[in-house]
């Protein structure tokens, strides 16, 4: 694995609730100085919403105002060879994210000065696309035989456009594959097997050159995450901390092979946010951290090789909670570098 000492540094999920690109890219910066992340902003318009976000290119596709769907009886045989042609060419230039789907993006690619330790991305991945992605029936794409392999190889290309973007402003990446339907593995609603799971999410890794991370913001199986190709996963430690611990064998080995956590430590609604300050929200990350600890990993390991983010995306937030978020998060991971590091 590459270099993931990141030290708790803080960044951020993705999504912010303004609707102004320039507005929220001024609060990302502000706060998260060392690993600014572009604001997805689903507030804008939904084609800021994380599955039609990536919809754009995708063979069939279309956005209505609330849904993604693939039209199966439209001609796609010649979209599908542009897709595969790109796909063999690695040229992730034909299925670029425009500044209608991703306005926080493109604002966030034209900002000077930044210094930063590395930058963030984020892509939604082929599950939960594939998911809520749907054909005529209602079913999920990822299910189709011809689409469901395309949808990850689509991905693939839209997120290694995106990394190549992000390295013109600034050479070290993190792009995170956002799987919050993974919440839903081993239940009724998904029939996807975990070796399936693993290849989609390793078909979308591939296209990365730069670091790779998964975030899920539910509880699943977190074995089958770490048994991908990542260099980082990333959950919600605030309401899911116990859930990681129940894999002490998987996460000692993803850590002593060099991977990172990326603790979501800091509340994304405004009612458990008022109940939490630094200190609080520091005795709960130490106490995420405990069960690894106590399995021989030092506390010093893990927080070097920690980044720090809030639970989830801060889209359902007021801009001033945001803001709070974001400003407990730059000074707990002060805080945390100043104590172990």
């Amino acid at each position: 694995m590459a270099d993931t000492r990141f030290g708790c540094l803080a960044t951020a999920i993705g999504s912010m609730p303004q609707t102004d690109p320039a507005a929220a890219c001024d609060e990302v910066v502000r706060y998260l100085k060392s690993a600014p992340a572009w604001p997805q902003l689903p507030n804008r318009s939904f084609r800021e919403n994380m599955t039609a976000q990536f919809s754009e290119g995708f063979p069939g596709v279309t956005v209505t105002a609330d849904k993604v769907l693939v039209d199966r009886d439209r001609a796609l045989d010649k979209p599908l060879e542009a897709l595969y042609a790109a796909y063999l060419e690695g040229n992730a230039d034909a299925f670029p994210t425009s500044i209608e789907y991703a306005a926080g993006l493109h604002h966030f690619l034209t900002l000077t000065d930044l210094a930063p330790v590395a930058v963030k991305g984020q892509i939604t991945g082929p599950v939960t696309w594939g998911l809520t992605a749907t054909e005529g029936s209602g079913k999920g794409v990822v299910y189709d035989d011809v689409l469901g392999d395309a949808v990850a190889k689509f991905l693939r290309l839209k997120a290694a456009w995106q990394e190549r973007a992000l390295q013109r402003l600034f050479r070290r990446t993190l792009v995170f594959i956002d799987e919050p339907s993974l919440a839903a593995f081993g239940s009724a609603s998904m029939s996807l097997s975990r070796q399936r799971v693993i290849a989609l999410l390793n078909e979308v890794c591939a296209g990365l050159d730069g670091l790779k991370g998964v975030h899920c913001c539910g509880n699943t199986d977190w074995s089958i995450l770490m048994a991908t190709d990542i260099d980082i996963l990333s959950f919600d430690a605030y309401d899911y901390a116990r859930s990681l611990s129940l894999y002490p064998f998987e996460v000692k080995n993803f850590i002593n092979s060099g991977g990172a956590i990326a603790w979501g430590i800091v509340p994304n609604t405004e009612e458990a946010l008022a109940k939490e300050t630094v200190a609080s929200l520091r005795d709960r990350l130490e106490e995420a951290m405990a069960p690894f600890t106590r399995n021989g990993i030092p506390i010093r390991q893990m927080v070097s090789q920690g980044l720090l983010t809030p639970s989830c995306g801060l889209a359902g937030l007021s801009a001033a909670a945001a803001s709070q978020v974001l400003k407990l998060l730059a000074e707990l991971s002060s805080r945390i570098r100043r104590s172990y590091l």
